[in-house]
C-alpha cells in the first residue's frame, strides 16, 4: 500500500501538471471505485484544482466551490499520468482529463478495495480523516503520549491509523530496523531514551525516503511505485543479507501482512515466532539463527540420505 513516502512523491508529481487545470472529464470504468452519491461525480467536471494535499495514505484533490476528491489507493491502487489521451486497459479503475494530459487510477489483481469519495466541505472531509498524528510535524512529548497510550507491539502502534499518520507495513519495518527494535516488543516496556530513538527513526526514515522518491520522479512521474524496494534494510528481504551486520533478514506473518526484521540487529539474536507457526510446533521452534541454521543443515543431510 502507499504510504506517506509514496504519496508525497505523488502530489509532489501531481503538482505541476494538474495544480490550476480544470477538470474536462472523468471517466469511471469501474463502478466499484465510486463510493459516494452526494454530490455527484458529475459536480467535480470543469472544476479548477486549487490544491493537493495528503490525508492518512489518501491524496485529496482541492477544487472549486469547497469540493474534495478523496483517492484511497489501498494496496493495489495505482496513478499513472500520459501528457497525451491515455487508454484505458483491464486494471484502469477511472481516467482524470486535464488540458494538459491524463491521470489514470489503476488497480492490478481481483480485489477492486481503491476508492473515490467527492464530498463537500472541510467537516465531511474529515470523516475521512483517521486521525493519526503527523510524526514530522510533532514533538517528542507528543510522539511519547500517542505511542504509550494503549500497550500493544511497536510494529501495531507505528501501523495504527488512529495513532500515526501514514505509516504501513512497509515502512514501519525499515523505521524499527533503524532504531533497533523488535517489531513485537510492547510499547509500554519502553524507556525513555528508547522512545527518543524511536521517535528520532520514524522521523529520519520518513523524510529520507519521501525525498528519494520525490528526487526520483523529479524527470518524470512515479510509475513505479512499491512496497518492495532493493535498498530498503528489510522490508520484503527475507533470507537477504542485512546492510548493517550482514545476516539474514527474516520474518513473521500475519493476517495479510508481515513483519521483516534482523535478528541480530533488533531481537538480541532471538527469532520471532507467529502465531500459528509456534503454536504448530511449541517447542521445536528455533529460537536463534544458529539453531535454525543448525537444522536446516541437518535436514539437508537427511536429504541426501
Amino acid at each position: 500500500m502507499p504510504e506517506l513516502p509514496d504519496v508525497t512523491a505523488y502530489i509532489h508529481a501531481l503538482g505541476p501538471r494538474v495544480l490550476q487545470q480544470p477538470i474536462r472529464e472523468i471517466r469511471v470504468l469501474n463502478p466499484f471505485v465510486l463510493r459516494s452519491v452526494d454530490p455527484p461525480l458529475s459536480q467535480a467536471t470543469g472544476k479548477t484544482i486549487q490544491g493537493l494535499r495528503r490525508l492518512g495514505k489518501r491524496i485529496v484533490f482541492e477544487l472549486e466551490d469547497d469540493l474534495f476528491l478523496v483517492v484511497h489507493l489501498m494496496i493495489a491502487g495505482r496513478f499513472h499520468w500520459k501528457d497525451k489521451p491515455a487508454k484505458a486497459n483491464r486494471n484502469t479503475l477511472a481516467l482524470f482529463i486535464f488540458p494538459s494530459g491524463t491521470l489514470t487510477l489503476t488497480e492490478a489483481g481481483s480485489k477492486k478495495r481503491a476508492s473515490l469519495h467527492l464530498v463537500r466541505g472541510e467537516s465531511a472531509l474529515a470523516a475521512h480523516d483517521p486521525g493519526g498524528l503527523e510524526v514530522l510535524e510533532i514533538d517528542l512529548a507528543t510522539f511519547r503520549a500517542a505511542l504509550v497510550r494503549e500497550n500493544h507491539t511497536l510494529k501495531r502502534a507505528l501501523t495504527d491509523p488512529h495513532l500515526f499518520s501514514g505509516i504501513g507495513n512497509a515502512y514501519s519495518d525499515e523505521i524499527l530496523h533503524a532504531a533497533g527494535m523488535s517489531p513485537l516488543k510492547l510499547t509500554k516496556r519502553l524507556d525513555d531514551s528508547e522512545v527518543r530513538t524511536l521517535f528520532d527513526a520514524t522521523k529520519k526514515t520518513l523524510l529520507h525516503w519521501s525525498r528519494k522518491l520525490q528526487k526520483e520522479a523529479a524527470a518524470g512521474f512515479p510509475e513505479k511505485v512499491t512496497a518492495f524496494r532493493e535498498d530498503m534494510a528489510v522490508h520484503g528481504r527475507y533470507g537477504k543479507p542485512c546492510p548493517k551486520c550482514g545476516g539474514p533478514v527474516q520474518r513473521i506473518s500475519y493476517a495479510e501482512n508481515e513483519a521483516n526484521y534482523c535478528p541480530a540487529c533488533q531481537t538480541g539474536g532471538r527469532l520471532l515466532a507467529d502465531r500459528g507457526l509456534s503454536r504448530l510446533l511449541r517447542e521445536d521452534w528455533p529460537r536463534t539463527l544458529e539453531e535454525l541454521e543448525r537444522r536446516r543443515s541437518d535436514r539437508g543431510q537427511e536429504d541426501r540420505r
